[in-house]
Parts: structure tokens; C-alpha cells; sequence
């Protein structure tokens, strides 16, 4: 059908049309070929540039055969002047007779001589190319942009967002000076667009974001302990600042006396910190008649990074924690460059 169309179309509409969408479809194969390095694209995209270039030699050729007629049409039109000369000569010879015979005949009136038709002006063949070239040209730079300017499909599944509308009360101790920051901000330092990359999986989307303005346990809310956490289809990252006085050295300790492994101590951002290793806990709970859970297991491994809350380290710390259900973990890497993102956007502890 549309072959059957374009057969249709006029010359200088066709070919204009065919050279503008070759060279923008052949263009456009061509890098995406070379940007994801796919040799069928590749080959495609060739395809489509020498037909283009095909077109644009048939092109070439009609106009120059419309500029310089052949030689072939000057050689009959020097033979019909040869004979149009021909017949001149022996009419020459009787013109006397025929006027003679005209002045004996009465003249019965004067007849209008025919008016020569004007000949039809010829289409502009530059100026149909120029305009085809023009509008499909337009047409495959709008292709082109669209998917840039246009809004998402509503079936792309969208990052998750840390805010849900509601503003619970903060606790007490959130309101005392120097304020801790809350749940809802440590997720939005969390929950950045390159999350994703830095984790290694630059492809997957965040699931779920979410904060809570938590109180450290044992402590009788007076220890502020905000958490956020960012869910991916691979890795789950956990982000949480404790406001107590424990320096990066004493918790080192602490690590040691517990179940904490790979223990190693290292310095992020002028502060000093500590990466460790330990099991999450896996916990299920039946929601049946019944209503009983089973027992508390142990969960998937998990690697932390415990920075402190300021360069003196005078107490306090942050706690970036990564983990998977398959049990696999990123590069210690991964959660570096996570702290030098997130650190940034939590204030450092002031002297008191």
C-alpha cells in the first residue's frame, strides 16, 4: 500500500521524500548502532545511507538532463527546420497568383486571427524539492525529540518518592539544639537519581523510599536515631544517624565483642569510620487464624560503614548498611561513594 503511494506521488515530491527519511532513519540506526555497539544495526543503518545515496544520484542526473536537453533532441529539431524551409521555397513561387486571386475576391469581412495558447508554466522542480525537503525533515526532527519532551508512559514504573503526605510529630529530643536531622531528610539525601549507578545497578528503579524519626532503643527517647531506607530490586540500602556519645573507637570495640566481622578502619571525608559485616535478621509473621509468627532466623549478610557525625569525632555516627536477598553484596566502593554523597547533607556535630 504505501509503495503503491508513492508511486503516485510526483518526481521531485518522491525523491526529495525517500533522500529525507533514508538519511534520518539511516543516521539515527547509525548511532545507536555505534552507541550500543551492534554490528545488525550497523549494517542496517549502511543499508538505509546507500539507498539514500542512490536517490540522490538519480536526483542529480534529472536535474542536469533538465538543465542540458540531449543532443538527440537538437539533431530533429535542425531536421524539421530543414524541411520547414523546404516547403517555403515552392510556395514562394504561386504567392503572385494567390494574391491576385484574393484582390478579385470580394472581401467578406475581417476574421479575429487565434490567439496562440500561453504554455503552461512547468512546476518549479527546486522549489518541490526544497518543500519536501523541508516539511519531512521536520517531520523526522520531531521524531527525534519527542521522546525527549514527551512525558513518560504511565506503564514506566516511577522512582519511589520519600515523601507520602503525611507529617507525623517529632519527637522531643528532635526538637532540642543543635536539632538532629529527620527521617525525611536523611531519604531524600538517600534517595538520589545516581543511587542506582553507585550501587552497580544503573538500570534498576527504587521500589519503595521511606524515613522514620526513631529514638535509639534502651534510652527512653532521649537519643534521637532517624533511619531511611531505599529499596531496589537487588540491593536495599539502609541510612541511619545516632545522636549518643559514643566515639568511632568505643564502637570499634563494641564491634569486636559482638558478632561483627571483617572489621577495618578507615577514614571517609576527614572522619573516621569503620566498615563491619553481620547477618540481617529474617523475622516471618503469619497473618492467618492463627496469628502466630515463626522463629526469629538469620537473615542474608549485610556490610556497614559507620562514619562519625563530625571530624573530632566527639560522638555520634552515621551508619550506611547495604544488603540482598540473595545474599550478595556491591564493592565497599559502592558504599564509599554512597557516605560521600549522603554525609554532605547531615550537619556536622557541633562542640559542646
Amino acid at each position: 500500500m504505501l509503495g503503491f503511494l508513492l508511486r503516485l506521488l510526483p518526481f521531485w515530491v518522491r525523491e526529495p521524500l525517500l533522500i529525507a527519511v533514508g538519511s534520518v532513519l539511516g543516521v539515527r540506526i547509525m548511532y545507536l548502532a555505534v552507541h550500543d555497539h551492534d554490528r545488525v544495526a550497523a549494517g542496517l543503518g549502511v543499508v538505509f545511507l546507500v539507498f539514500t545515496a542512490i536517490r540522490v544520484y538519480v536526483v542529480v542526473r534529472a536535474l542536469r538532463a533538465r538543465r542540458n536537453p540531449s543532443p538527440a533532441a537538437s539533431a530533429d529539431g535542425a531536421a524539421l527546420d530543414a524541411a520547414a524551409q523546404a516547403q517555403v521555397q515552392p510556395q514562394t513561387q504561386v504567392q503572385p497568383q494567390v494574391q491576385a486571386q484574393a484582390q478579385a475576391q470580394p472581401q467578406a469581412g475581417t476574421e479575429p486571427r487565434p490567439v496562440p495558447a500561453t504554455p503552461e508554466k512547468e512546476p518549479n522542480a527546486w522549489g518541490q524539492a526544497v518543500a519536501a525537503v523541508a516539511v519531512f525533515g521536520a517531520i523526522g526532527a520531531a521524531l527525534w525529540v519527542a521522546p525527549h519532551v514527551m512525558p513518560a508512559d504511565a506503564s514506566t514504573p516511577q522512582p519511589a518518592s520519600c515523601s507520602d503526605g503525611t507529617h507525623e510529630e517529632l519527637p522531643k529530643t528532635y526538637k532540642q539544639k543543635p536539632r538532629p536531622v529527620t527521617g525525611e531528610a536523611l531519604c531524600k539525601a538517600l534517595n538520589r537519581p545516581d543511587l542506582a549507578k553507585l550501587l552497580g545497578t544503573p538500570e534498576e528503579t527504587a521500589t519503595s523510599a521511606s524515613g522514620t524519626n526513631n529514638t535509639a532503643p534502651l534510652t527512653d527517647g532521649k537519643v534521637a536515631q532517624p533511619e531511611a531506607e531505599v529499596a531496589f530490586d537487588t540491593y536495599t540500602v539502609n541510612v541511619s544517624a545516632t545522636y549518643n556519645d559514643l566515639s568511632t573507637d568505643q564502637y570499634v570495640k563494641l564491634m569486636k565483642y559482638g558478632n561483627e566481622t571483617d572489621i577495618k578502619t578507615l577514614k571517609v571525608l576527614g572522619r573516621p569510620a569503620v566498615f563491619s559485616s553481620d547477618h540481617t535478621m529474617k523475622l516471618e509473621i503469619d497473618l492467618g487464624s492463627g496469628g502466630s509468627g515463626g522463629p526469629v532466623e538469620q537473615g542474608p549478610l549485610a556490610r556497614n560503614l559507620a562514619v562519625a557525625l563530625d571530624r573530632n569525632d566527639r560522638g555520634g555516627y552515621c551508619e550506611i548498611t547495604v544488603w540482598s536477598e540473595s545474599g550478595a553484596l556491591p564493592d565497599d566502593s559502592a558504599l564509599l561513594d554512597i557516605a560521600e554523597k549522603v554525609l554532605p547533607r547531615i550537619p556536622e556535630r557541633p562542640a559542646r
